[in-house]
């Protein structure tokens, strides 16, 4: 999965500069999905809720768009591996305009999981 970290990566640009990136934006969007490689995909909305604590007793509104670890939107693929993945997020227009890509695993079960299983297993021997 990438996930595109930054929301104004635009505010230096033109208007001509922000077209001309958002033209290969969607020409790296369309060559992903032609080879069957991009699954999924989504800009996020900058406004959103933080939710936390025991039953979720925390909700605060968040992220904030000023923040620049703020993730403005994903892709899911399907690679081979995670070095494929990042020779994609490479690939990415608005790196060099400071947006940042992140390249995480999905996993088949979050991590608490694993080491419940883990740890299971060791009782059982």
């Amino acid at each position: 999965m990438l996930l595109f970290r930054g929301l104004h990566w635009e505010k230096n640009l033109s208007p001509e500069e922000i077209q001309q990136v958002m033209t290969r934006w969607v020409s790296w969007f369309d060559k992903l999905s032609e080879k069957g490689i991009l699954k999924a995909g989504q800009p996020l909305a900058e406004e959103g809720k933080i939710v936390s604590g025991t039953g979720g007793q925390s909700v605060v509104d968040g992220p904030f768009a000023e923040s620049k670890e703020a993730i403005a939107g994903y892709f899911l693929l399907e690679v081979e591996d995670l070095d494929q993945a990042v020779e994609i997020a490479r690939q990415c227009p608005a790196l060099e305009h400071g947006l940042q890509v992140e390249v995480r695993l999905v996993s088949r079960c979050c991590n608490a999981g694993h080491i419940a299983e883990s740890l299971m297993s060791s009782l059982a021997d």
